[in-house]
């Protein structure tokens, strides 16, 4: 993708953050990233496209915030904890996106024929931090579990369904309990 392209995508990005994805429109964003509404065209078939390339944009994100807490930790059994507080800080910290990602994205899946390399690389990121506790378990599953688990725990808390005050408790049991060192 071009300068211009890029300019799209982040521009798409901090629009929905600050005004969610209605505000997305074609004339908005061709004027916020100082480009011709043609060009936009010329780049993006449509508005679906503009909001996957911002969820492909999500994951690759994702993934490096992943892949930096995880290579970070102290230790390798460390690594999930530190994966687990940097996916949830991505999370909630871009609400729009991450809704970009999962909800407005039904081709971006893991078992899809054409998985994107950054879906990939998120997958890939949980598992490596969930490697180490596998203890014999089959580490996909595994990984594909915390996946559920973590996304889960998102969604419900950012639509007001969990406890609040119970928010570090069901971290630490995710952390260090349902996924014990070996």
């Amino acid at each position: 993708m071009k300068r211009g392209g890029d300019a799209i995508v982040t521009t798409a990005w901090q629009l929905a953050e600050a005004e969610g994805w209605a505000a997305v429109t074609a004339r908005r964003l061709a004027e916020r990233a100082a480009v011709d509404l043609g060009e936009l065209y010329e780049r993006f078939a449509d508005r679906d496209a503009v909001v996957a390339a911002v969820a492909v944009r999500g994951f690759a994100d994702l993934a490096a915030a992943l892949a930096a807490a995880r290579t970070t930790a102290d230790t390798p059994t460390h690594g999930w904890p530190a994966v687990v507080a940097a996916y949830l800080d991505f999370a909630y910290a871009n609400p729009e996106v991450y809704d970009a990602m999962f909800a407005h994205t039904p081709d971006l899946t893991l078992g899809a024929e054409q998985t994107p390399e950054t879906v990939t690389a998120t997958f890939g990121e949980l598992r490596a931090a969930l490697a180490p506790l596998a203890a014999g378990r089959d580490e996909d599953t595994l990984s594909e579990l915390g996946w559920s688990l973590l996304h889960g725990m998102v969604m419900l808390t950012r639509g007001g369904r969990l406890r609040p005050e119970a928010q570090d408790h069901r971290e630490t049991l995710l952390t260090h309990h349902l996924f014990p060192p070996p």
